[in-house]
């Protein structure tokens, strides 16, 4: 039995500099596992078995209340009793000791902290008394910390090295991706399980990467978006360094929805929001672990498409022609190729093969493989493509014919050169996932996939990467103040906007709508100006043909709603009007959203509307526009005219710019704004103060 080192007295340790260093969980000097086991079954085992692999870089403490040897290593009691300060300490030990452990830690002068433990009490306390110290804490419920170019590992499992940053609120779904990627032939630079991100946060951890040469994707994985405006920052810091973004994330919070007053908080989910901060940032939300490593394949080895333009190649007519319908559901564009590319790939292919897009080989690859090569080649260089995807045998030929494995491996080489020399991606969609063309296929960067709803599926996300990020800051106004509340004030709130109302007048009374009516042309509007949805209570009536209607209408909705400012308006009798609704609201979390969509009263109904972070500038304006179902009403529907769309996108564009730079209102809405050929009236608006 190994005998315990004796107690000895505390040792004398020199005093690190008050801040953590930038690499202290990326690169530290030393490495403490406080919790260190000999049980495979604990934590304290994997982290001790990891922190060890590090020991020709670093020094490697392993902390264990009874002292002996772990793992071929000394273990010591305490930290005290360590020969130096480590830089890093990780916590694998019981909730109620950790308190314990983190003083000590701190009165020696450590700066650095992975918190294992979950369930620990005082958890929040615990770490300002950490951020106090000038020291830092990853987690708590942490599931470990990798870098596997330093060859620090503090995690459960092993890493392969390879160009996927993971940073995951759940470490068991991050090492999931992980395992994905070894499998599928790829790695990780670095994986960090954020945990209860009780001190560093998620975004912190992202900045970090900006500089990292080996990180090409970020995984990242997050549950809830506390501080998004800086997580969207980070990720766009990223993606201006060259570095993509996929985001995974769950659920569908109604809980958000209900709190809302406007129909555009109510018309707008969780995810809604998570997406346009994906799209603000240069970002894009998948679905799945999968879908990250299927993604990653692709933008680890291909250049970014720079349009929705995708080329299909295929040996049969039926896959080319499913990997067509997929490709359109997916977003993409399945191009008909003009009269002299046609022309061109038809002499190259047997009489009556399909040239147009998709193109069928119609046996021409049985016949000479080198075929394969020359139409992918040739879609390649042509103008008209911003991708391409071959789809069918080909791989299959090694497999079933391993006397053409040399000369199909060999034509893997040659495609992939002409991707690299025509800057597009090419992706392989083969009937095979296995043998050495497929393994060849990896060696030289062509993105291969066992599916065509994969490939397809990668492409389409590649295509949605190409969109840059774009600035979402606007200098405050100095005018925005929102005076009082209602339909009156927010009239003078968003006027300065460019928004335009019907003539009308506030009333409070029969003479003072006697005397209004003087100076108003019919039909008339009358509407009870301080309530949030108007129709809903009975605070609204329209087409009051004379004065007689309108006094009738008042004495109606005084008796039901009582006193208040009413508003007795002309009414908009343009014909071939769109009603479109246009809000804004803070997000609480990620800052603020506008919506557009078909407006009106069934607005709700129909829900048919999309957001983007604001502000938009007006070619996001115009892409909002183009994303709603009923966008053909806007460019003229069944031989009624066109609307102004160019003045409804200024409109957007100003309504969002005011909002944003108004930091005392919580949501603005414009329901209907009402779009005509001679431009955009709103007849009627909310402000709700922040």
């Amino acid at each position: 039995m190994t005998q315990s080192p004796p107690l000895a007295a505390p040792v004398e340790h020199p005093h690190p500099t008050r801040a953590p260093r930038p690499d202290v969980f990326r690169d530290p000097a030393s490495v403490a596992v406080v919790g260190a086991s000999a049980d495979p079954g604990k934590w304290g085992y994997w982290l001790a078995r990891g922190a060890l692999t590090g020991r020709d870089r670093r020094d490697v403490y392993l902390v264990n209340r009874a002292g002996g040897t772990l793992q071929d290593a000394p273990a010591h009691r305490s930290l005290t009793e360590l020969p130096a300060v480590p830089e890093l300490v990780a916590l694998c030990v019981p909730p109620a000791a950790v308190e314990a452990v983190v003083d000590e830690a701190l009165a020696l002068g450590v700066r650095g902290f992975l918190g294992i433990t979950a369930g620990v009490p005082d958890e929040a306390a615990i770490a300002d008394r950490i951020r106090a110290a000038g020291a830092r804490l990853v987690g708590m419920n942490s599931l470990g910390l990798v870098d596997t170019s330093t060859d620090l590992q503090l995690a459960w499992g092993n890493f392969t090295a390879g160009h996927i940053a993971i940073v995951s609120q759940s470490g068991q779904l991050g090492s999931e991706i992980a395992g994905l990627a070894a499998r599928a032939g790829m790695g990780v630079s670095r994986f960090v399980s954020i945990g209860n991100q009780t001190d560093v946060t998620a975004a912190e951890l992202l900045d970090v990467l900006v500089d990292d040469d080996r990180t090409r994707v970020v995984a990242l994985y997050l549950e809830s978006f506390a501080g998004g405006t800086d997580l969207i920052r980070a990720v766009t810091r990223l993606r201006e360094a060259g570095k993509f973004t996929l985001l995974l994330t769950v659920g569908d919070s109604a809980a958000s929805t209900r709190l809302a007053r406007s129909h555009t908080g109510s018309m707008t989910s969780a995810l809604d929001v998570v997406d346009a901060a994906a799209r603000a940032a240069g970002a894009i939300r998948v679905h799945t672990p999968a879908q990250i490593v299927q993604v990653a394949r692709l933008l680890t080895s291909s250049a970014l498409p720079t349009g929705p333009r995708l080329a299909i190649v295929g040996d049969s007519g039926g896959q080319t022609g499913i990997a067509a319908d997929v490709a359109s559901r997916a977003g993409l564009d399945v191009v008909e190729f003009s009269a002299p590319t046609v022309s061109r790939l038809a002499g190259l292919l047997p009489a009556g093969a399909a040239c147009a897009n998709p193109v069928d080989l119609a046996g021409a690859g049985e016949q000479d493989l080198t075929n394969y090569l020359t139409l992918v080649s040739e879609l390649l260089a042509s103008d008209e493509t911003d991708s391409v995807l071959l789809t069918g045998y080909f791989g299959s030929y090694a497999v079933d014919n391993p006397g053409l494995a040399g000369h199909e491996a060999a034509l893997v080489g040659q495609m992939a050169a002409a991707a690299r020399a025509a800057r597009k991606p090419l992706l392989v969609h083969s009937m095979v996932a296995a043998g050495s063309t497929i393994e060849a296929m990896r060696e030289h960067g062509l993105p291969a996939y066992p599916s065509i709803e994969t490939a397809v599926d990668s492409i389409a996300a590649a295509t949605r990467l190409a969109t840059p990020p774009r600035p979402l800051t606007v200098p405050p106004a100095s005018d925005v103040a929102l005076l009082g509340s209602g339909y009156r004030a927010a009239q003078e709130f968003l006027r300065p906007s460019g928004v335009r109302f019907p003539a009308g007048r506030t009333v409070r009374s029969e003479v003072e709508l006697t005397a209004a009516l003087t100076e108003l042309t019919p039909p008339y509007v009358l509407k009870a100006s301080w309530l949030e949805h108007k129709s809903e209570a009975g605070g609204v009536q329209i087409r009051l043909a004379d004065a007689g209607a309108v006094h009738d209408a008042f004495a109606d909705m005084h008796a039901r709603l009582g006193d208040g400012d009413y508003v007795v308006e002309e009414m908009d009798g343009r014909p071939d009007v769109v009603e479109v609704i246009l809000g804004v609201r803070r997000d609480p979390d990620m800052g603020p959203v506008v919506l557009v969509g078909a407006g009106g009263t069934e607005a709700e109904l129909y829900r048919d509307v999309t957001i983007e972070m604001a502000p938009v500038d007006p070619d996001t304006a115009h892409a909002m526009l183009r994303r709603l179902v009923s966008r053909p009403l806007l460019l003229g529907w069944r031989g009624r005219p066109a609307v102004d769309v160019d003045a409804l996108v200024d409109l957007i564009v100003a309504v969002s710019e005011r909002a944003v730079s108004a930091p005392d209102v919580a949501e603005v809405e414009i329901n209907p704004l009402r779009v005509g050929p001679d431009g955009v009236l709103a007849v009627d608006a909310l402000v709700i103060p922040r």
